[in-house]
């Protein structure tokens, strides 16, 4: 299967580039030189790259290795949203707006929002790799 960006768009819920960037530049600006925040986004950005590890090999499985990895995505899965929500959590303690947490959406009201928030983290996993050369 040969996956594209535009199939990826016309799903629900999904974010352009330009939206990540822009949910990024926000969250970057809110951390700052916050020591703190700036450790809680390390260990966002380690979950982001294990769980975006697991997404990217996922349409190459077969059905048997998709159950055996299942419950260890959905685990990677619920460690990003941890760590997003934590993040943003910290952040309005310290005054800041953590507005791009609204962007991502509530996974509870909305089960699109859950994929939207994987999405999110695949995206952080691909700048990291990007400025790792």
């Amino acid at each position: 299967m040969t996956a594209t960006y535009e199939e990826y768009l016309n799903t629900e819920r999904s974010l352009t580039f330009k939206e990540m960037q822009n949910i990024h530049s926000q969250m970057l600006a809110d951390i700052g030189r916050d020591a703190d925040a700036g450790e809680i986004y390390k260990e966002l950005t380690a979950a982001a790259t294990k769980y975006a590890a697991i997404c990217a090999k996922w349409p190459m499985l077969n059905r048997e290795e998709k159950a055996e990895l299942d419950s260890r995505r959905t685990s990677c899965h619920d460690s990003v949203i941890v760590k997003f929500n934590m993040l943003a959590r910290y952040l309005k303690k310290q005054g800041k707006e953590a507005g791009w947490r609204d962007c991502l959406g509530d996974e509870k009201e909305n089960p699109y929002d859950r994929k939207r928030i994987g999405d999110f983290a695949c995206y952080l996993a691909f700048v990291n790799g990007l400025n790792a050369r």
